[in-house]
């Protein structure tokens, strides 16, 4: 859908995602807010793309007879009319609270071009003429719902359109004549012309803006482990300078989805209306997307020695595990180990007024390989770390980098005697901050995907952190080709 109203509306209710439904479910993991400022611009550029579309349109050729004493009867015809320019200007962009949207133009006007034929008993003519169509008004209701994928669907409930003013400008030999009789022309022409706008309105609805909002997926995938559910929980919360809308938000496990149970904690949304848009994203669904990770192991981790750095001081077999353990190698002499890391429950996130973090709890086994392959267990630790998050955008996504401190160690358990808890601590701390976290960084860069349209694009970003929630707000571009 390259033209049309498409993208006048699909700038707008392709970010909006509205619908009008009953309550689908609890609480909605994230929100998306638009203001007056958002409304406003998506009002400016639904302008420009109607305006493409007017220029295009078709209108029929129409007839009539004239009589005139002096003259008698005839018969005229206008054809090839084409529009020359269309200037539309005032738009105005409102909300029907319950309903949708309402969509005005007023003080615009159209410029028209054609040809024309005319004939007196055996007498025939041509010629051209100029049409100017000028207070032009048009009002749009759109009705707003949903289907039951929670996809969002439009309709034109209502459309208007006014011409106050109609000029016809007639050249030729004849042109005299049919000037005499220009107001019956002219309010054939405002007829057909009022008539053909609001049938090229509802017309694109159907055929352009509601198949491109069903191209719109209810769900996306962020990594080959998680998805995240877009759906529509309940209807568009309107009030003062705003329309809030829900989606669910819910992550899932890609390749075994299972209902969330967990409640969503209540978003209580700042006032904000500097920016077009807004988005709420609460905790709940940082917090589903680390259980998933956890269910799935992929918080856990292992180390061998293959997978050390060439420079490394410290190696993972018996001979070099000695300072750490000094009887390892009595009892497994020159073998290699293992280090197995799992995280012992799902790290949740910690958010207070600017600042995110996570507290990891994990365990940390080792293992010596033994000559049959088989691994026996020879120690356990716990380790505890504090992990600052730091956020960052791209025009589309949310993308998240890990900032640790020093893990902190302490031995849980020891076959093989004593163990440095301090030595073992510096080395696991080198290891988790050049190499874990960077592969940790490196997945979490791909980003969180934010409910955006095709061609939407998000910039003047600004992050707000509160109590269970993280407030993104942006302006928005509409991409044009």
């Amino acid at each position: 859908m390259e033209a049309g109203t498409g993208p006048v509306l699909s700038t707008l209710l392709g970010l909006l995602l509205l619908s009008t439904p009953g309550t689908r479910g609890a609480n909605p993991a994230l929100v998306a807010r638009i203001t007056d400022k958002g409304l406003d611009y998506a009002a400016k550029e639904g302008l420009l793309s109607l305006q493409q579309e007017l220029r295009k349109i078709t209108l029929p050729d129409f007839t009539g007879d004239f009589k005139i004493k002096a003259v008698g009867r005839g018969h005229y015809e206008f054809h090839s009319l084409e529009v020359q320019n269309c200037e539309l200007r005032h738009p105005s962009l409102k909300l029907l609270p319950g309903q949708g949207l309402s969509l005005a133009i007023s003080d615009s006007s159209i410029s028209i071009q054609g040809e024309w034929k005319a004939r007196k008993s055996f007498i025939k003519s041509h010629g051209s003429f100029d049409l100017d169509v000028k207070g032009i008004t048009i009002s749009v209701d759109l009705l707003l719902g949903s289907d039951l994928s929670g996809r969002p669907t439009v309709t034109a409930s209502q459309c208007s359109s006014r011409i106050h003013d109609v000029d016809v400008h007639v050249s030729g030999k004849l042109g005299w004549l049919l000037n005499l009789f220009h107001n019956q022309i002219e309010s054939k022409l405002r007829k057909v012309l009022e008539n053909k706008i609001c049938e090229m309105i509802r017309k694109s609805v159907t055929s352009d803006l509601q198949p491109y909002l069903q191209t719109l997926p209810v769900t996306a995938d962020i990594d080959n482990i998680l998805g995240i559910d877009y759906s529509l929980v309940e209807a568009p919360r309107a009030k003062a300078g705003m329309l809030d809308v829900m989606f669910k938000g819910e992550i899932f496990n890609r390749n075994q989805r299972s209902p969330d149970t967990l409640p969503v904690p209540t978003m209580n949304l700042p006032e904000d209306n500097k920016k077009m848009v807004y988005f709420a994203i609460s905790d709940h669904a940082f917090n589903i997307a680390s259980r998933v990770y956890h269910q799935a192991g992929y918080l856990n981790f292992s180390i061998t020695d293959d997978m050390l750095p060439p420079d490394s001081n410290i190696r993972l077999n018996t001979k070099a595990f000695r300072p750490f353990t000094p009887q390892i190698t009595r009892r497994y002499p020159d073998m290699n180990m293992e280090l197995i890391g799992t995280v012992v429950s799902a790290p949740l996130l910690n958010d207070s007024p600017g600042n995110l973090s996570l507290t990891p709890q994990m365990e940390i086994e080792g293992f010596v390989v033994l000559p049959s392959s088989a691994r026996e267990p020879v120690f356990r630790l716990g380790v505890v770390t504090n992990i600052f998050v730091s956020l960052t955008f791209s025009n589309t996504k949310v993308m998240g980098m890990l900032h640790p401190e020093k893990a902190q160690v302490k031995l849980i358990e020891s076959k093989v005697g004593m163990f440095n808890v301090n030595l073992f601590q510096a080395f696991l701390n080198y290891y988790l901050l050049n190499t874990l976290y960077p592969d940790a960084n490196d997945e979490l860069a791909k980003g969180f995907p934010l409910p955006l349209p095709r061609r939407i694009q998000l910039h003047d970003l600004d992050l707000q952190i509160y109590k269970d929630f993280l407030y993104l707000g942006a302006n928005v571009q509409y991409m044009r080709v």
